[in-house]
């Protein structure tokens, strides 16, 4: 399936060597993985026995769920939606993390409405037809650390400079 040999992973480091440095990678970022759950349990199971917060299903989208709601009935997997959206697969020989990440970046834009063409505002391919899929997200609560009082100084410094602020011509909602 990928072609990794007992011999080539037997000098790597096990997750737990590198656990703490995979969750300062990625932060609070949303993950976006197709089939999601099995990556996010997979992860979840390894970082649980390492002492680290878990990752909660609000942060992840699922790429093959995305494509199950826009085109019901159709192959799913990473390399029938890669040939959907003309994606160039001859690079891909093995499942490989890398390229598949990158194939997938990929196919999460077209997924999300496609790429833009250009800037003009013109309507492009008005015969082609649209598809609005519905996303479901929840709410992520924000970063548990508030602002020290000189960032909040010069956040009201910087108020101050504005002239005719939009929330003073408005009053009180």
């Amino acid at each position: 399936m990928h072609g990794l040999s007992d011999a080539f992973l037997a000098d790597k480091p096990a997750f737990a060597a590198v656990a703490a440095e995979f969750v300062a990678f990625v932060g609070d970022a949303r993950l976006v993985a197709h089939n999601a759950e099995f990556d996010r349990r997979f992860l979840n199971w390894e970082l649980r026995n390492c002492g680290h917060d878990q990752i909660p299903i609000e942060r992840v989208d699922d790429t093959l769920t995305m494509a199950r709601k826009k085109f019901p009935g159709a192959k799913h997997s990473l390399d029938a939606l890669c040939s959907r959206f003309g994606i160039d697969l001859t690079a891909r020989d093995k499942h490989g993390a890398l390229l598949d990440a990158q194939l997938l970046s990929r196919v999460y834009v077209e997924l999300m409405g496609g790429r833009q063409i250009g800037m003009s505002l013109a309507q492009q391919g008005a015969h082609e037809e649209t598809v609005a899929i519905r996303v479901e997200r929840s709410y992520v609560a924000p970063r548990p650390h508030a602002a020290t009082p000189a960032e909040l100084a010069r956040h009201a410094a910087f108020l101050k400079l504005l002239k005719s602020p939009l929330w003073e011509q408005t009053g009180p909602v």
